[in-house]
C-alpha cells in the first residue's frame, strides 16, 4: 500500500513540477540581491571571468579577483564562488602531451574541489552562498580533438550537479549551486572557432546571462538557452541521425592533428 501511495505522490509531483516549469517560462523569475555579497571569481583576469566580475561590480558586490591565502583576513567570509579558471588544447588524443592532460584536469575540475573545500564550511554555517561552476556544453556533448577538455567538463558539470544533491540531502536549502554551460565563447583560447548551426559567443553577453542566472537561483544556464532542444535529441535520436547532424553542424577550429597545427 506504501509502495502505492509513493508511486502516486511521484506522479503527483511530476505533473506538477511540469506545470510549475510552464508556469515560470511565462512569469519572469524573482531576482535576488547580490549587493554586498563577498564573490569570489577564479580566472577573472580574462574572458567569462573578468566580464563576470564585471556584472558582479554593477550589482555592487564585493570582488575577490583571487588569492585564497589572504581572502578571509581581507574581506571576510566569501558567500559567492565562481569557479571560472579553465583551459583547453585542441588536438587529437595522441598529439596532446601528458602534462597538458594533466593541467588540464588540474584547472578544470579538480581546482573546483580544492577552492569549494576551502570555502563551503562558513557557507554550510550560516546556510548562505552560491556556488557556480563554469563549464561548457561540452560537458554534455563531445567534439573531436578536445577529449581531455570534454572529459574534464563532464566532470565539472557531474560536480555540480552532486554537490546540489548533497547539499539538499544535508538540508542546506540556502546555499544555491548554478552550472553555466555556453557553446563556443570568443575568449582566444580556441582560435578561428566557427558552426553552422551554433553561434560563436561573445563574452559580455555570456557573462549577462550568467549573472541572469545566478540572480534568479537558475541551477543549469545553457548559452544559447536552445541548446537544450539539441541535447534532448541526442539522447533520442539513432547514431546515424546525430553523425548527420555533425556534419551538418561543421564544428570547426584550429588544432594540432598529428602534430601539425590544422582547422579541423
Amino acid at each position: 500500500m506504501n509502495t502505492v501511495l509513493d508511486m502516486l505522490l511521484l506522479l503527483f509531483i511530476i505533473i506538477y513540477s511540469y506545470l510549475e516549469s510552464l508556469v515560470k517560462f511565462f512569469i519572469p523569475r524573482r531576482r535576488k540581491s547580490v549587493t554586498g555579497e563577498i564573490v569570489l571569481i577564479t580566472g577573472a583576469g580574462h574572458g567569462i571571468g573578468r566580464l563576470s566580475a564585471y556584472e558582479f561590480a554593477k550589482q555592487q558586490s564585493r570582488l575577490v579577483l583571487w588569492d585564497i591565502n589572504k581572502v578571509k583576513k581581507e574581506v571576510g567570509e566569501v558567500t559567492i564562488l565562481v569557479n571560472n579558471a579553465g583551459t583547453v588544447y585542441p588536438a587529437d588524443l595522441l598529439s596532446t602531451k601528458d602534462e597538458e592532460i594533466t593541467k588540464t584536469f588540474e584547472v578544470n575540475i579538480l581546482g573546483h574541489f580544492w577552492i569549494t573545500k576551502a570555502l563551503l564550511p562558513s557557507m554550510m554555517k550560516r546556510n548562505h552562498g552560491h556556488i557556480v561552476t563554469v563549464a561548457s556544453v561540452c560537458g554534455h556533448t563531445v567534439t573531436p580533438y578536445l577529449i581531455p577538455y570534454c572529459s574534464s567538463k563532464f566532470a565539472a558539470v557531474g560536480f555540480h550537479r552532486a554537490l546540489t544533491s548533497e547539499l539538499q540531502a544535508m538540508g542546506k536549502t540556502g546555499i544555491k549551486t548554478s552550472c553555466l554551460c555556453p557553446v563556443f565563447v570568443n575568449t582566444g583560447f580556441t582560435k578561428n572557432p566557427s558552426t553552422r548551426l551554433w553561434p560563436v559567443l561573445e563574452t559580455n553577453e555570456v557573462a549577462r546571462r550568467l549573472m541572469d542566472g545566478i540572480l534568479t537561483n537558475k541551477k543549469m544556464i545553457y548559452v544559447p538557452s536552445y541548446i537544450t532542444v539539441s541535447l534532448i535529441l541526442e539522447r533520442f535520436l539513432p547514431e546515424r541521425a546525430l553523425e548527420a547532424i555533425n556534419r551538418v553542424q561543421n564544428v570547426r577550429f584550429e588544432a594540432v592533428v598529428s602534430h601539425k597545427t590544422k582547422m579541423k
